[in-house]
């Protein structure tokens, strides 16, 4: 059976490339969709107002509409409100650095948690970002230091052992002293990765290495949890 060749009828292939260039034209790159939504908001209110909405769409989380909001708030302030709001962006920027020995945020060489001589120095908790130690601290059940590793081992991203801050974490093990070491990356590929990783790097060491448990939610039903939550739920029971 022979097959039938269909001819496209004139002025078919021309709508047929524009609705290719309009498919290309949705699939921008952020930086160009930042440009484009500020150039729209600049042609309607003023280009300051559309510096500010790129400005916004740079923050994670925060789309054209959400930018749009966000500049018109800091328009309908005070002056010295919207000044205090830009010199805390710059303040931060300027006067925060990361601990020398934990990498946690800080104004100082050594953040307030390594200097806390209360603290349980034995015993510490590996985290992939700063912002990690924060969370944990809320908690108000960890008493030990922290150190951040700055990221996750994603050999798909070209992220490897020596792209992390491993090597200071190790430093901190050699002197001795420390008995447990707490692995708090994420529960994901590259924070399971990690977590492997690290433990075949600190076992040999003779000091004791931990997971922290995962499993359901505070509140939650197991009716709604999937499968691999609530396996990890049963691995990380514990007598009552």
């Amino acid at each position: 059976m022979r097959a039938k060749n269909y001819e496209l009828k004139p002025g078919a292939q021309d709508g047929i490339t524009a609705v290719k260039e309009q498919d290309q034209s949705t699939r921008l790159s952020p930086a160009r969709r930042q440009g484009k939504a500020g150039a729209q908001v600049a042609e309607v209110s003023g280009k300051a107002l559309g510096r500010m909405v790129e400005a916004f769409m740079k923050l994670p989380g925060i789309g054209r509409k959400s930018a749009e909001r966000l500049a018109f708030a800091v328009l309908g302030m005070q002056r010295e409100e919207a000044a205090g709001i830009a010199q805390a962006i710059l303040d931060l920027k300027n006067n925060t650095r990361y601990c020398t020995r934990c990498n946690n945020i800080t104004e100082d060489e050594v953040c307030v948690i390594c200097r806390d001589e209360k603290r349980d120095r034995s015993r510490i908790c590996v985290v992939e970002e700063p912002s990690n130690i924060l969370i944990l601290e809320k908690t108000g059940s960890f008493r030990g230091c922290y150190h951040a590793l700055m990221g996750a081992i994603s050999p798909l991203d070209g992220i490897g052992p020596d792209d992390l801050r491993i090597d200071g974490l190790m430093e901190r093990l050699k002197p001795g002293g420390i008995k447990e070491v707490i692995i708090a990356t994420n529960p994901t590929v590259k924070g399971e990765t990690t977590a492997l990783y690290l433990s075949q790097l600190i076992k040999p060491l003779g000091i004791a290495v931990s997971r922290i448990a995962y499993g359901l939610p505070v509140g939650g039903d197991i009716e709604y949890a999937d499968e691999s939550t609530v396996q990890r739920a049963l691995e990380g029971r514990r007598e009552m």
